[in-house]
C-alpha cells in the first residue's frame, strides 16, 4: 500500500489546521510501516523496550478510541487490546498479532474519530474524563503530540529494521 501524505496548509483556520496536522501525523505512522512484512513490523527495539511498529499502530488505535469514542463520545466501550490484567497488551502481545487486523482497527478508529470531530459544532465542545473537562481543541492538540512523539519512535524503529530514514 502506498501512503499519500498531504502536507498541512501554511495558513488556515484553527480547525482545518488541527485536522490537517492530525492526519499528517496519522499518515506519517502509516508511512513508517509501509512496505514492511509482519515479522519486521513485530520487531522490537532494544531490550528492555517492547516497542515495535505494530505495537505503535495498536497503541494508536487504543488512543484514538480512548479520546474520541470514550471521552468525546462518552461511550462505555472496551479497548481493543488492553485489559485490566494487561494494560500494555497493545505492545506486549504483538508476537502472534494479526497485522491486517491491527491496521484495519487503527484505520477504523481514525475514520470514526474524523466523523466525531466533523460532527462537533466547535473546538470548544467539552467532554469529561476522570472528573476533568477537556475541550475538543485540547484533545486534538494532545493527539497531534501523541502521534508526533510516537512517530519519533517509529523513525528509529524503521531505521533499525531496514535503514530507511526520513520524515
Amino acid at each position: 500500500m502506498t501512503v499519500e501524505r498531504v502536507e498541512p496548509p501554511l495558513a488556515a483556520d484553527e480547525r482545518v489546521m488541527l485536522d490537517a496536522w492530525l492526519d499528517y501525523h496519522r499518515d506519517t505512522l502509516a508511512l513508517k510501516c509501509d512496505g514492511l512484512g509482519g515479522d519486521q513490523l513485530r520487531e522490537r527495539a532494544v531490550p528492555p523496550s517492547n516497542l515495535s511498529l505494530l505495537g505503535l499502530v495498536r497503541h494508536m488505535a487504543e488512543v484514538e478510541r480512548q479520546w474520541f469514542t470514550m471521552v468525546l463520545g462518552g461511550e462505555q466501550v472496551a479497548f481493543h487490546y488492553c485489559t485490566d490484567d494487561n494494560p500494555n497488551a497493545e505492545f506486549d502481545d504483538v508476537d502472534g498479532a494479526d497485522v491486517a487486523e491491527a491496521f484495519e482497527t487503527w484505520r477504523s478508529e481514525c475514520a470514526d474519530a474524523r466523523r466525531r470531530v466533523a460532527a462537533a459544532p466547535s473546538l470548544d465542545v467539552t467532554a469529561t474524563r476522570r472528573g476533568e473537562e477537556f475541550s475538543l481543541r485540547w484533545i486534538m492538540v494532545h493527539m497531534i503530540e501523541e502521534y508526533a512523539r510516537h512517530n519519533g519512535h517509529a523513525d528509529l524503529l524503521r531505521e533499525r529494521i531496514d535503514g530507511t530514514v526520513g520524515d
